[in-house]
């Protein structure tokens, strides 16, 4: 157990999940983002700066015994500002001594290929994107391995749930309208199998990360509902809960998308990512469940718990957490 000071990088969705894992622990939290406000209890600390100057990362995490990056630039973002905020946290760690847990997504693996993800799959990234989040897990785990910093790297799939907002497949875009009961959006293939996490399981699997004895050192898959279901299921089990008759969904035509791409830089990165909806996309995170005891909430209780959230969303934001 560790009950020092807990600093958190980022105050996104998955920023703010991990706060609420840690204050429900009893545990100290200072909160570090560009503007220095994040919608939290008055009272707990938020640090402004930019992470990518190590000087202020190592600063803001002064006295820390476990830091937490949460941090995701938008999509178009990723190769000029990523890499640098890594490096900015991982300078904080190495100065500070705290243990570095490290939120990560999936795109590293490549395509599934028909099977399971699961953490031992080898790096196969096809895409831009997949191949920067390889190099940057390579980055950390060298760290680990080197003795400079303790690591602990959680991953997750797409995710959904309070403050998903618009970055979330199951965001902005369905759990509004099925509540008004109007016409929901989804991008790719919503009719095979896919895995999405629920935020705040995503909190509460990095807060474990932070405080487990066997965590460092490893990857692992922040817990999943093992009985994945497709995004047509899903997005059918949101609108019976919130008390529609029928089901109002249509995809994003591929071409349409295309279309949009030309205009919109954010667009255009999602484009190479369709792959994940053109096939069974399952994360498997039995690791973490055998071994560190962490449970996934079932699917329909996080829908449930996600319509009666206040559903305020969070927009894409140069610090913002995504899966």
């Amino acid at each position: 157990m560790n009950t020092g000071l807990h600093v958190i990088f980022g105050t996104g969705a998955i920023g703010l999940a991990t706060f609420d894992a840690l204050r429900r622990r009893g545990r100290t939290v200072r909160l570090v983002n560009r503007s220095g406000h994040a919608a939290v209890p008055e009272g707990v600390e938020v640090i402004a700066g930019d992470a990518t100057d190590p000087v202020f990362a190592v600063h803001a995490a002064q006295g820390a015994t476990v830091i937490y990056q949460t941090m995701n630039p938008p999509y178009h973002q990723w190769s000029a500002r990523f890499p640098a905020l890594q490096a900015g946290v991982l300078a904080a760690a190495a100065a500070t001594g705290a243990r570095l847990v490290s939120m990560e997504n999936v795109y590293m693996y490549g395509r599934p290929a028909g099977r399971p993800l699961t953490e031992d799959r080898p790096n196969s990234a096809h895409t831009k994107k997949g191949r920067l989040r390889s190099k940057m897990a390579d980055e950390l785990l060298d760290a680990h391995r080197a003795g400079r910093v303790e690591v602990a790297i959680g991953r997750a799939s797409d995710y959904f749930g309070p403050r998903g907002g618009a970055q979330s497949n199951l965001g902005d875009r369905v759990f509004p309208a099925a509540l008004a009961g109007k016409t929901s959006t989804v991008l790719g293939d919503r009719h095979h199998p896919h895995t999405y996490t629920y935020i705040p399981d995503i909190g509460e699997g990095l807060a474990v990360l932070g405080e487990h004895p066997d965590a460092p050192g490893e990857i692992w898959h922040l817990p999943n509902d093992p009985h994945t279901r497709t995004t047509q299921q899903l997005v059918d089990t949101i609108y019976r809960q919130a008390g529609q008759h029928r089901t109002r969904v249509r995809a994003v035509p591929p071409l349409l998308l295309r279309a949009i791409a030309l205009t919109s830089p954010v667009v255009r990165e999602l484009l190479e990512m369709q792959y994940q909806f053109e096939e069974p996309f399952i994360v498997d995170s039995s690791k973490i469940t055998t071994r560190l005891g962490v449970t996934a909430t079932p699917l329909d209780q996080a829908i449930a718990e996600t319509l009666n959230s206040d559903l305020t969303t969070t927009r894409p934001h140069p610090e913002r957490a995504r899966s």
